[in-house]
């Protein structure tokens, strides 16, 4: 699968929040209420990336993947954010990087993996309960280093600290 990994700009916002909402629909609808994904959800990505996108910080990367011109895949890397009780062990910090199921094992993620962190040290927050992308990430270095907290956003899914 031949695909581009490229910097958005702030016109990509719209189809960068259609493709977060659909790639956690793919990945956590099971773990989630139903209604979870209602138009608020879908505003509150679309918001987010709006933001993000049309206010660029030379701290923090943003890749989108695409095929044939349609978005595959997006990583987004910046410093740090640590717990309430403990600073952060890296950084540098991958925040989220999702491709669509149908891309998934084609490279796409490597790519935008590379192309957000490279080989340097950085730490990332994984779903306990997935354990595609934990394998992903271990293949790529980052080990678990005890930490859990419950997503903020998703009471159902714990997020497990990855560092390398």
């Amino acid at each position: 699968m031949d695909f581009l990994v490229r910097t958005p700009v702030a016109s990509d916002a719209p189809a960068i929040a259609a493709l977060h909402v659909r790639t956690w629909q793919e990945t956590y609808a099971h773990l989630l209420p139903a209604g979870f994904f209602d138009e608020a959800h879908t505003r509150m990505r679309h918001d987010m990336w709006t933001h993000i996108l049309g206010a660029p910080r030379p701290d923090r990367v943003v890749r989108l993947a695409e095929v044939d011109g349609v978005p595959t895949g997006f990583a987004f890397s910046g410093p740090s954010m640590g717990t309430a009780d403990a600073q952060p062990p890296r950084a540098r910090q991958l925040y989220c990087l999702y491709v669509s199921r149908g891309a998934h094992g084609t490279g796409i993620g490597q790519a935008l993996l590379d192309e957000t962190l490279g080989a340097d040290p950085a730490m990332l927050w994984v779903a306990a309960q997935n354990p595609r992308a934990i394998a992903f990430y271990r293949r790529n270095g980052f080990a678990f280093d005890g930490v859990e907290q419950i997503d903020p956003g998703a009471p159902a899914i714990t997020d497990a600290r990855m560092v390398r």
